[in-house]
């Protein structure tokens, strides 16, 4: 009797321990069900920055048979293209006069081959501009080609326009965007009658800065220095738990 009694609590703790352990699996199935339902989103944000600072580059060069001579020219030609500068607004501070360099250009012959006859030297010397006045760099670089009708041989790169700030933006833009794709996931779970759970992973995009209006992107990233009017545009891809 004893022996049976013996039995029965124990095929009864058995049993108990077996419902106990079937509960505890189906609780944490059901977790980890739940944790793997996600729903992935993309969120987007853009803003419209004006450009701060305006960058102009150009090259002052002469050509002579004589190496002495084309370098003479240069030297001489360069205040004139500072005195232009100067009167268009900018001050010293704000030009940069680089070095002179020169090369020799040699003749070609008939068959394509470069002979070791010098036709005549090239002497060149870039100067930039730069302004955080950058409506003043446009008008720079419309007005640098006049230097032509002085005698001056001038050629003048595209203007650059810059925005400094540009790092504080990135910031606050990535974080509007974050809370863009928060606040469509929310709406997708609300629609399928389930609630938003906490951010399983996020994967920041390429920033895309391009012309004011402009619908061309890279997968690279873009940053536009032609226009002084941009915008900034940035992409968050998100997963969140759904409930």
């Amino acid at each position: 009797m004893e022996n049976r009694n013996t039995y029965l609590l124990t095929a009864g703790i058995l049993g108990l321990s077996l419902v106990i352990a079937v509960l505890i699996f189906s609780l944490v199935w059901k977790s980890n069900k739940s944790a793997d339902q996600t729903i992935t989103v993309t969120g987007s944000a853009k803003k419209f920055i004006t450009s701060d600072l305006g960058i102009q580059r150009g090259t002052l060069q002469a050509t002579s048979s004589d190496r002495k001579t084309a370098y003479q020219i240069v030297q001489e030609q360069m205040p004139t293209v500072l005195k232009f500068l100067e009167s268009k607004g900018f001050k010293k501070d704000q030009i940069e006069v680089f070095a002179i360099n020169g090369f020799p250009v040699y003749e070609i012959s008939p068959n394509g081959m470069q002979t070791s006859k010098i036709l005549y030297y090239t002497y060149s010397q870039r100067f930039e501009v730069r302004s955080n006045d950058v409506t003043k760099i446009k008008e720079l670089s419309v007005s640098l080609s006049s230097l032509v009708e002085k005698g001056l041989d001038i050629n003048t790169e595209m203007p650059e326009y810059l925005y400094t700030k540009l790092d504080d933006v990135k910031i606050s833009i990535q974080a509007e965007a974050a809370k863009n794709a928060m606040e469509r996931a929310e709406k997708i779970a609300e629609s399928t009658g389930r609630n938003l759970g906490p951010l399983r992973s996020a994967r920041m995009g390429v920033l895309q800065i391009t012309p004011k209006n402009s619908n061309v992107i890279s997968d690279y990233g873009m940053n536009d220095v032609t226009s002084i009017e941009k915008e900034i545009t940035a992409v968050v891809s998100a997963s969140f738990e759904i409930k």
